[in-house]
């Protein structure tokens, strides 16, 4: 089935990379209720929607996921993340990160701005620290879809952001390096939750 990829400018009515028609018409409802808001040209704003596919359960996923302490476990890019000592992962609750060397930034301070273990969303913003990404804000959210066999189930993580393009900067080249920052995280996010997933079968099956 037909699929757009990065090139397009991807609004709140596009299929983002990574789902086909069929799929994205039966996450149509959560991508306007928590992404279409990030999906919408804004003047001086570059915004994206990406997709990954996981082979692991919904629950094993959003167990990393929403982890809003342990970054490093699916994101790239991360040398260290800490928190205050009475931190808990709730709503307003900040971490701050330490990026490895090689990239256009040092430090970010993030902000937890959504967490819903009922309905599987998360989302943060970055509100400080020595890097280029001015009031980047993204929502992830975690859905079952329908496999390709009958009977079927897949995981399926969307993630959408806006952030301000820096001065000296186009469009384009914003989401260039943003969404190739994003793309990277959303496949080791699959990685690392695929391989959490096996162990626990061969626990399973080894119990």
């Amino acid at each position: 089935m037909e699929e757009l990829t990065s090139d397009h400018h991807h609004l709140a009515l596009g299929v983002p990379p990574g789902l086909n028609r069929a799929e994205f018409s039966e996450l149509t409802s959560p991508i306007q209720e928590f992404h279409s808001s990030y999906t919408v040209v804004q003047a001086g704003k570059c915004s994206s929607l990406l997709a990954q596919r996981i082979n692991a359960p919904r629950a094993t996923v959003w167990s990393i996921l929403r982890r809003f302490d342990k970054p490093h476990v699916y994101k790239h890019f991360i040398k260290s993340c800490s928190v205050s000592p009475d931190f808990q992962i709730a709503v307003g609750c900040i971490r701050y990160v330490d990026v490895i060397s090689g990239l256009p930034a040092l430090t970010s301070t993030e902000r937890l701005d959504i967490l819903d273990d009922e309905r599987f969303v998360t989302g943060f913003s970055i509100i400080g620290g020595e890097h280029r990404l001015r009031n980047y804000r993204s929502v992830s959210t975690v859905h079952e879809v329908a496999g390709a066999s009958e009977g079927e189930i897949s995981t399926v993580v969307l993630e959408s952001y806006v952030v301000d393009v820096p001065e000296g900067n186009t469009e384009e080249d914003t989401r260039l390096f943003a969404d190739t920052v994003v793309k990277l995280n959303l496949l080791k996010l699959a990685s690392v939750a695929e391989a959490l997933a096996r162990e626990k079968d061969a626990n399973t099956l080894g119990g």
